[in-house]
């Protein structure tokens, strides 16, 4: 079979993206069920330091995923200051991230939408079919007006628009961003060194389940950690098809662009998660289990491996020193968290997912926002939100209060992950990170943070493209959600042991005779024309 690295595509999307940084969630619900209009003038300076005027404070309703389950409420002190410099009311909506999808797809049927909604899935049907119908505000010529937004990356908002056109303002993200993370104190005490090779990677994760890595004395450990993922499931799965050469979701074969899941590579994936589920190296709920406590058996001693950013290293690497010191135990090491990025596929090659340079967008829907003069106000505040200052305040919160600013224009971190979770972490799930040089004061740079920011600049040379990124399908538009569900739920009764290959078989002809053959043919006419 001819596999396809599609280098060429990754290469450009490499040189033309932006840098981005990393961001973490939150999430909850208006219990009144009414949206406050963005109906009022705000300062709209873009300065963080612009006082207030005489202007009524514009009225913002803003709904986010949450990853953790505390977050900051409206009158918390980082979001009363993000107000007071920029003028605004805000509300904030957390939406669980595992169940963010659901809670999408609802309030757009509803009608009752926020000021700014949180875009999971540019491409998804429930969004294409909205802004067809005219239900977002098309911001394309409108961005150039604003300082920070004006400056976004050609080749990202490309990625994500919808046939040419955006419809909101993309979060952007650092393109390398994807690798694993794990507790190297486990693999010490294993006797093992870091894995370079699918083998290696397994053996890890058995010594892990099987070794006592914590030296307990009980068999009360396992090796991989995977969970739930709005919009759907396979967050370390996508990494994991990668390195047995499977394509990033389409690939070319005989001349045509094919999906993933059509790869003998992508079943030898699926075969190896059987394995682990089959063995216990993986947990047993791993369809379902919610990724806002994704890091709670990595912190509690129970899991030792997540595939997902590699930044979160040094986010569950604090919280295993809070929960030390929490117990009264002696902390022994600087670190005990470490990251790579892939391992190598058969073929000896390095295959690493990448972002598409941004992760998801900031929309504004009509129903809320009624005018064009109500729309730049909203887009003013968001590009406010890139000012640096601006990005220390809503992922770092306040200086005194939540970090202490260093010598070397640095920050440390308050170590009291409590206040960060309540008062901090979540808001800069809004920001943009426009342009990519604006990023706000960085956090010390520890020998962790310093080899996570290593692994995801040398990722970037070893990414694998997706080739059907930039193309809208009508028959995606109409039937996606039926068709990814049918996948979906395949791969993981295959994983779980409820179907068996020829069951695969089965559910990829039922997912042609669903509308695949003409999404298949739809894509190739796009892609042809394209190039």
């Amino acid at each position: 079979m001819k596999k396809s690295t599609l280098a060429g595509s990754a290469s450009r999307l490499v040189l033309l993206s932006s840098v981005f940084a990393a961001a973490m969630a939150g999430c909850a619900s208006d219990s009144s069920g009414n949206e406050p209009a963005a109906s009022a003038p705000p300062a709209a300076s873009g300065s963080p330091n612009a006082s207030p005027t005489a202007d009524k404070p514009l009225a913002l309703s803003i709904m986010l995923p949450i990853f953790k389950t505390n977050f900051p409420k409206d009158d918390s002190p980082v979001a009363a200051e993000l107000e007071k410099r920029t003028n605004t009311d805000i509300h904030f909506q957390w939406v669980p991230n595992a169940s963010y999808g659901d809670k999408f797809n609802i309030t757009l049927a509803s009608g009752n939408l926020p000021s700014i909604l949180y875009v999971p899935d540019v491409k998804g049907p429930s969004f294409v079919n909205a802004v067809k119908a005219g239900a977002f505000w098309d911001v394309t010529d409108k961005l150039k007006k604003y300082p920070n937004l004006s400056q976004s990356d050609p080749v990202i908002l490309k990625n994500a628009s919808i046939d040419g056109r955006n419809y909101g303002v993309y979060r952007g993200r650092e393109i390398g961003r994807n690798g694993v993370y794990y507790r190297q104190d486990w693999l010490e005490s294993v006797g093992l060194q870091q894995p370079t090779t699918i083998d290696e990677f397994y053996e890890m994760l058995k010594a892990f389940t099987e070794k006592d890595p914590d030296g307990n004395g009980k068999h009360d450990t396992y090796g991989l950690v995977m969970v739930k993922w709005a919009p759907a499931w396979g967050a370390g799965f996508d990494q994991i098809k990668l390195w047995f050469g499977a394509p990033n979701n389409w690939g070319t074969k005989d001349g045509q662009l094919t999906p993933d899941f059509m790869y003998d590579e992508y079943f030898e994936a699926l075969k190896f998660m059987k394995k682990l589920y089959d063995e216990k190296l993986v947990n047993q709920d791993f369809a379902v289990m919610d990724s806002a406590k994704w890091t709670d058996p990595i912190v509690n001693g129970q899991a030792g491996v997540i595939i997902d950013v590699v930044d979160g290293a040094a986010r569950a690497d604090l919280r295993i020193h809070d929960a030390l010191a929490a117990a009264g135990k002696e902390d022994k090491r600087e670190h005990y968290m470490d990251v790579f990025g892939a391992v190598k596929s058969p073929d000896g090659s390095i295959r690493t997912l990448p972002t598409a340079g941004f992760s998801g967008l900031l929309a504004i829907p009509k129903s809320s926002v009624k005018t064009e003069e109500q729309v730049d106000k909203v887009l003013a505040f968001l590009d406010a939100l890139n000012e640096p200052e601006n990005l220390t305040l809503v992922g770092s919160g306040l200086e005194g209060v939540h970090y202490t600013k260093l010598e070397d224009n640095t920050i440390q971190p308050s170590d009291d992950s409590a206040l960060l979770e309540s008062e901090v972490e979540g808001l800069n799930q809004m920001a943009p990170f426009t342009p990519a040089t604006n990023l706000g004061l960085d956090v010390k740079q520890t020998p962790l943070r310093k080899k996570q920011a290593e692994v995801m600049a040398k990722n970037r040379e070893t990414i694998v493209a997706d080739p059907s990124a930039p193309f809208i399908s009508a028959v995606y538009s109409q039937k996606g959600q039926q068709l990814g569900n049918i996948i979906n739920d395949a791969r993981i009764k295959f994983i779980v042991g409820q179907i068996d290959e020829k069951g695969w078989k089965e559910a990829i002809e039922l997912w042609k005779k669903s509308g695949g053959d003409d999404y298949v043919k739809e894509i190739n006419d796009l892609y042809a024309a394209a190039n």
